[in-house]
């Protein structure tokens, strides 16, 4: 009887131990991977308030070399930019309204196992994620449509995700109950009612979710500008940076210094660019960080 319980503290001390073991593994190849993901934006930020010469030279790497903020004083001095901020910030708004408004009733209509055929629009909605017509029916339709060179250009494309209506269709049918929706139907509520006064307050949290995904396309796109937009006034800010770097990095022409001079310019202005870019989607999601886990994680387990 003595040499059982001996034999089972030891089985206790070296399951313990090898606890221990596969705990620090598994910091150790975390801390890795975190150490992957967390320098490059690290570096982002050290290289652009240092020197642009020490930046080029493979100075930096662990702090700030010569620290200078002209590239942010560059950046911020141009009207451009600032108007390129307006028209992006305009544009993600009224994106955003617009995608909940789409995204959220279509998300719920296709919940509904009542919807009359159902597996059709299935169908219908699977066909384009997987195949597009390409760019040139894209630019002929928004042509036909009147749409080249408008804000509806940048807008109307991106108010649709089919991967986020899926996400936000099976969110509603994990988490919303139907016992729920069968006893607002005994009490006398239709559709409607019961889709604004019940549905939508539950649904704070795929709503959040929905509209960073949303906010962070539109934000960071610039093709669709870059392709419809001829007028520099309704330029996003993505586009209106792209235009600074591509300026910055012509070396037509000049002296061989001026071509060394525009050479370190486009390189400062280059990681100032991602921070300008990124900070206001950086700020943003601590906001909606707590429903990620309700309206991503149950929205994307069950089929």
């Amino acid at each position: 009887m003595t040499k059982q319980k001996t034999w089972k503290g030891g089985g206790l001390r070296r399951s313990k131990t090898g606890d221990k073991v596969f705990y620090a593994i598994n910091f150790l190849i975390l801390g890795l991977l975190a150490l992957i993901v967390l320098y490059p934006l690290y570096f982002i930020i050290i290289a652009s308030i240092s020197d642009p010469d020490a930046v080029l030279a493979g100075k930096v790497v662990l702090a700030p070399v010569d620290i200078t903020f002209s590239g942010f004083a560059k950046i911020i001095e141009r009207t451009d930019v600032w108007r390129g901020y307006l028209n992006t910030i305009i544009y993600t708004l009224i994106t955003i309204v617009l995608s909940l408004a789409v995204t959220i009733p279509a998300g719920w209509a296709l919940s509904r196992k009542t919807l009359p055929g159902k597996k059709l629009w299935m169908v219908y909605f699977i066909i384009p994620m997987f195949f597009g017509g390409g760019l040139i029916p894209f630019y002929n339709v928004m042509s036909g449509l009147h749409m080249v060179n408008t804000i509806w250009a940048i807008i109307l494309p991106a108010i649709l995700s089919v991967w986020n209506l899926f996400m936000t269709k099976t969110f509603f049918e994990s988490s919303i109950p139907e016992g729920l929706l069968e006893a607002a139907k005994i009490d006398g509520a239709g559709h409607f009612r019961v889709f604004v006064l019940i549905v939508l307050p539950l649904a704070k949290a795929i709503m959040a979710v929905m509209a960073l995904y949303y906010a962070v396309g539109q934000w960071n796109s610039y093709f669709n500008a870059m392709i419809f937009l001829q007028d520099e006034e309704l330029y996003p800010l993505q586009l209106v940076l792209k235009e600074i770097l591509v300026a910055s990095e012509s070396t037509v022409g000049g002296s061989g210094e001026t071509i060394l001079e525009q050479y370190r310019l486009a390189n400062q202005l280059k990681y100032v660019s991602v921070i300008v870019s990124s900070l206001p989607v950086l700020m943003l999601f601590p906001f909606v960080q707590k429903y990620f886990a309700q309206g991503v994680m149950i929205g994307s387990l069950k089929e």
